[in-house]
């Protein structure tokens, strides 16, 4: 059912207005009227609201045609975001706008075994540091967002990837900062979040898979409409290829993250892995390859590949946008991750009408994925304060 033909709640109509400003970074009136399927008198009267809420500005540009529109909508940057990033190395925390320049950052360090209690520690410090920078500047929060590795729905106190209790640190926020709507997720929602909104020429608009490779192997579906569920994670980087293989995080052995999460490239190319983070996008050309390794990673790869083709398998999608070092690679290696893919979806690609995508890494620029995150939950409740959404 088209969403033109059910009737819009206020803070839908706001949000569908907010999401296009937010991935497109600005729009004419008409072009956005239209996007958003409203009349542009309709449009003129909701965004006199989101203007006199400091939620957008409307800036003069010269017109796209002789005799078009002038005034430019676009977020407004006053607004301040919090972001806090965790990964397996750090604890990152930032403010940042909406259009997502940072105005602040923190990395915090893990401990090198880190415990619950000991990472809890960390987030009270950056919290500290976080209310002590927005008190100093008399910055007014208007989002905090929050980005977990492995976040699930039964880790709320349990994470299995990097020990920490999101319950607690919820009640930890509360306290601090009162009254600002908060929103945990798994990492790899606010990475397709970033990417999404962030990523210049973005392949996809409707509704995809999104694939990120990272310190972990991940997925998130991203559907059309800026709805807070129309992001669910997926984790396809567990399934398990055959028992003996390399031991996961998760507990198990032989699952694709195992073989494909950075710490595991950094193993088979014989580098530490702070050494192969550190190099960042540059490892592909900094570490020489032989012929034994490459056809190694290419067998991983394709594994990575059959992981997506069963997920898609499960739920048939029209796009798959991939993210972090496969991306990097030459074509001729990242062949073998698209057979992958062929080799277990039904009839392959073509058959399936598959359209796939390699995007850049996002990995190593905390805490910006969880700032992009923060941005998509103030756009989904439609810029409107958390209690009264609900309400409208």
């Amino acid at each position: 059912m088209e969403m033109s033909e059910q009737p819009r709640s206020r803070r839908q109509t706001r949000a569908a207005i907010l999401g296009h400003l937010l991935q497109s970074g600005g729009m004419f009136r008409p072009p956005l009227a239209k996007a958003v399927r409203l009349s542009e008198a309709s449009l003129s009267r909701i965004l006199f609201d989101l203007k006199a809420e400091g939620l957008i500005e409307e800036v003069r540009r010269p017109a796209p045609y002789v005799g078009g529109p002038t005034g430019l909508v676009s977020l407004d940057n006053s607004v301040a975001l919090a972001a806090i990033e965790l990964t397996a190395q750090r604890l990152s925390v930032g403010v940042g706008g909406l259009s997502g320049e940072l105005h602040y950052t923190e990395r915090l360090p893990l401990p090198k075994t880190p415990t619950v209690e000991s990472v809890g520690r960390v987030f009270h410090d950056a919290l500290q540091l976080l209310q002590d920078w927005t008190r100093r500047r008399r910055v007014r929060l208007s989002q905090i967002g929050i980005a977990i590795p492995g976040l699930g729905r039964s880790s709320v106190s349990d994470n299995p990837i990097i020990p920490c209790d999101v319950r607690l640190t919820r009640g930890v926020l509360g306290e601090m900062f009162a009254g600002v709507p908060v929103e945990f997720t798994n990492s790899v929602v606010a990475h397709a979040t970033f990417h999404r909104c962030r990523t210049e020429d973005y392949p996809f608009t409707g509704t995809h898979l999104f694939v990120f490779v990272g310190q972990g192997v991940a997925g998130a579906w991203m559907e059309d409409p800026i709805e807070a569920d129309a992001l669910l994670p997926v984790e396809l980087g567990h399934m398990v290829f055959g028992e003996g293989g390399p031991r996961c995080r998760c507990g198990h052995q032989g699952c694709v993250e195992a073989y494909t999460s950075l710490p595991a490239l950094a193993e088979l190319l014989g580098v530490p892995e702070p050494e192969l983070l550190h190099l960042g996008a540059e490892w592909v050309n900094a570490i020489p390859i032989s012929s034994r390794v490459r056809q190694e990673l290419r067998r991983r790869l394709f594994r990575l590949g059959l992981a997506i083709g069963n997920t898609l398998n499960v739920k048939p999608c029209p796009a798959v946008a991939i993210s972090g070092w496969p991306s990097l690679l030459a074509e001729e290696d990242r062949k073998a991750l698209v057979e992958g893919i062929d080799a277990c979806l039904l009839g392959g690609r073509k058959f399936a009408g598959v359209s796939l995508a390699f995007v850049p890494p996002s990995n190593g620029n905390d805490p910006n994925a969880a700032l992009a995150f923060a941005a998509f939950c103030l756009a989904c409740r439609g810029g409107m304060p958390a209690a009264s959404v609900e309400a409208a």
